[in-house]
Order: C-alpha cells, then sequence, then structure tokens
C-alpha cells in the first residue's frame, strides 16, 4: 500500500475541489494513483473534471505581437513576479513574439538564433539576465498565418490567447476575451479527440449505472451528459460571456463571422515550482 502523504490530499482536493477525508479515501482505494483516484471522485460525486492543468506554477508572462494576417503569442518565464514587471524582461517577451511572426521559427532553439534590430533573441536574453540577475527562458510560443484576421487578449500578461478568424475587429476582440474567461479546448465537437470523448464517457456510464434505472435510461442519461460536456469544452457551443442568453456560435451566424482556430497560454501552466521550505533551511543552517 503506497503512503498517502498530505500533500496527495491537498493536490486532489485543489484539483477536485472535494472535502480532505473524500479525497483521502479516493486516494487510498486507488493505492495513491492521483488519476484513479481523481475518477473515482468524479463517478461518485459528479464532480467535473480536474482543475490541475490550470494551476499557475512559475512567473513570467505571455507577449503577443500582430503584423497583417500573422501573429504569434509567446511565453517566457522568470524566477520572480518582481522581474516578470520589469521593463527590460517585458522588451525581450516582445522581442521574442516579433521573431515568431517575422521568421516563423520551427521551435524555441531556432527562435533563440533570430535576429531582431541587429541582436538574436538569445543575445537580448542573456543581456537581460545580466542587468536583472534571473534566469529567464522562453518556454513556447504559437503563430497564426491567416487570409482572415488575427486577434489577441492579454489578461493581466497572465493569460494570453490569439484567435485566427472572420469577421470585424470587434467580435475578434470579444472571441478572444471569451477564450480567456471560458476556456474552451477547442473550436467545434468535431475537434474532440476521441480519446477525451471515451473517457468522458466511461464516467458517465458509471454515475449513470448507480441510479438503478433500466439500461436504455442509462443509455439516454450518457448522451446527455456527453452533449453537455461537448457544450461546456468547445467554443462554439458554450453560452457567450458578455450575453450568456446566445451560445457563441449563434453569435458568430449573427455576426456573419467564423473562428478558425484559437490558442490560449496561462503563465506557467503545467510547471511544478519549487516549494521552499525556509524553516527548515534555518534549522539546517543552526545544526553546522
Amino acid at each position: 500500500m503506497a503512503e498517502i502523504t498530505a500533500k496527495m490530499v491537498s493536490d486532489l482536493r485543489n484539483a477536485t475541489g472535494l472535502g480532505m477525508m473524500e479525497c483521502k479515501k479516493a486516494l487510498v482505494e486507488s493505492e495513491g494513483d492521483l488519476a484513479k483516484a481523481e475518477e473515482i471522485l468524479r463517478i461518485k460525486s459528479g464532480a467535473k473534471a480536474s482543475k490541475m492543468a490550470g494551476r499557475v506554477a512559475a512567473e513570467g508572462i505571455i507577449g503577443s505581437f500582430v503584423a497583417g494576417g500573422v501573429g504569434a503569442l509567446v511565453e517566457v518565464n522568470c524566477e520572480t513576479d518582481f522581474v516578470a514587471k520589469d521593463p527590460t524582461f517585458i522588451a525581450l517577451v516582445t522581442a521574442a513574439a516579433q521573431a515568431v511572426v517575422e521568421a516563423n521559427p520551427a521551435d524555441v532553439e531556432a527562435l533563440s538564433a533570430v535576429v531582431i534590430d541587429g541582436q538574436s533573441v538569445e543575445d537580448i536574453r542573456k543581456a537581460a539576465i545580466a542587468k536583472l540577475g534571473e534566469n529567464m527562458t522562453i518556454r513556447r510560443f504559437v503563430r497564426y498565418e491567416t487570409d482572415g484576421a488575427i486577434a489577441t487578449y492579454l489578461h493581466g500578461a497572465k493569460i494570453g490567447v490569439i484567435v485566427d478568424f472572420k469577421g470585424d475587429e470587434q467580435i475578434g476582440k470579444d472571441v478572444a476575451m471569451h477564450v480567456a474567461a471560458s476556456k474552451p479546448i477547442c473550436v467545434s465537437k468535431a475537434e474532440v479527440s476521441a480519446d477525451t470523448l471515451e473517457q468522458e464517457r466511461k464516467i458517465y456510464t458509471a454515475q449513470a449505472a448507480e441510479s438503478g434505472k433500466p439500461a436504455d435510461i442509462v443509455a439516454k442519461m450518457v448522451e446527455g451528459r456527453v452533449n453537455k460536456f461537448l457544450a461546456e469544452v468547445t467554443l462554439l457551443g458554450q453560452q457567450f460571456v458578455k450575453n450568456p442568453d446566445i451560445t457563441v456560435e449563434k453569435l458568430l451566424a449573427e455576426k456573419g463571422a467564423s473562428v478558425k482556430a484559437f490558442a490560449m497560454f496561462v503563465v506557467g501552466e503545467g510547471i511544478e515550482k519549487k516549494v521552499v521550505d525556509y524553516a527548515a533551511e534555518v534549522a539546517a543552517a543552526a545544526k553546522l
């Protein structure tokens, strides 16, 4: 039997929003497997999908750059929020985003070699590190080139959205802001992966089976839940954040607009930040 630590319970609680004892029991049942424990809780309680993927675990900012029908988002990380607000760091992020648009690099390594105003992005990064005294890394970027239009939205520089769309400028801004607020995973239900649908169907089937209802009713319940899930996670199926009486799909139809693709970055998403136990460090130092 795997040891169930307080941190494991806390992580599961943060992911599901459920009580500590429920989380501990699920971890015991799953023998310490966090993903399996979350699935157990979802089946038993009807909890929604994990919120872990959206947890911010590192500092830095999202930058954007648009030139005509080409746009980019880039995430650059640093060690502290203080440095993330420094003009030198912000200039590095802007240069990186501009380089993505102008040079269309294949990856982060290629981006580092792109020259902007006589300096490579890597030289700009090293100069910023030397000036500010913190490590800085260009983590990721996305680039769209379109015959339509590009819209971007930055929420406090911690959340960034880019949208490839057709329509007027305002609809692009509205959709980008909606994505930042509602966090869809794709444009339409046709883009939801088969694996994701299979996993959700499995959980809904287990939940519905516990109702004790006949098989045909259970099947209808499962389909209803699957359709609700698709509406919740797809851009077109979601209720428009500025007017919940209509879906984004209806909004776009009314405006004669369409969305081809979008991407969203959250600073530090998926990165585990090192937790420093200062009390333990002081205690250890006192023994020297």
